[in-house]
């Protein structure tokens, strides 16, 4: 599968690939707010509900038969470290959205995951073919403990904006804030802006 460049998106936001506050390393550290859950592919699913035409279910065989794309991206961490030149494979945000139908009032988006972990954006922070649902990392399967089976990753964004284990997005006509937010993250999480706490 050709891999997708995307690393020069940093010139929409800022004047640097590496954010302000940001360290660049080699190491992928490993986050979360507590264990890493189990899943069954046998049963798991990942729902796409709210304010669409159609809510949908996918099992896990049906999820990764949807099409797919492999970008390198680059990875920000709200606690101050970066990862040049990820390389991710999954499937984009606008894929599910234009298969739902999303109604016009929509202005938010809740992730889920199976951790109970839940963080939202603004629709048209969601809406670029950046924002993957991701099954693989660097050509090899996503280890569970950066979120495998499935994360989000949000290069645009800090990290914590890109659920781990996510296992489904309701689409929303009001905000509603998610894990981190309610402490006090920002809800944008712009990295070129430092916008790491409200």
């Amino acid at each position: 599968m050709e891999t997708t460049d995307v690393t020069d998106l940093y010139r929409e936001f800022g004047d640097e690939r590496l954010p302000p506050g940001q360290r660049e390393t080699d190491a992928f550290p490993v986050l979360s707010k507590s264990a890493t859950p189990d899943w069954d592919p046998e049963t798991w699913e990942f729902t796409v509900t709210g304010a669409v035409d159609e809510e949908l279910t996918f099992s896990w065989e049906e999820f990764r038969s949807l099409p797919c794309v492999t970008q390198r991206q680059d990875f920000h961490c709200v606690t101050g470290w970066s990862k040049f030149d990820c390389e991710f494979t999954g499937v984009s945000f606008p894929t599910l959205a234009e298969r739902a139908g999303v109604h016009d009032d929509v202005v938010h988006v809740l992730f889920s995951a199976l951790d109970d972990y839940t963080t939202d954006l603004a629709l048209e922070d969601c809406m670029r073919e950046e924002v993957l649902f991701t099954w693989a990392f660097d050509g090899e399967e996503l280890p569970a403990d950066h979120g495998g089976p499935l994360r989000v990753v949000t290069p645009h964004k800090y990290a914590y904006k890109g659920a781990k284990w996510v296992d489904g997005i309701e689409f929303l006509t009001e905000p509603q804030r998610g894990y981190w937010e309610r402490r006090g993250y920002s809800r944008t999480a712009d990295p070129w802006q430092e916008e790491r706490y409200s």
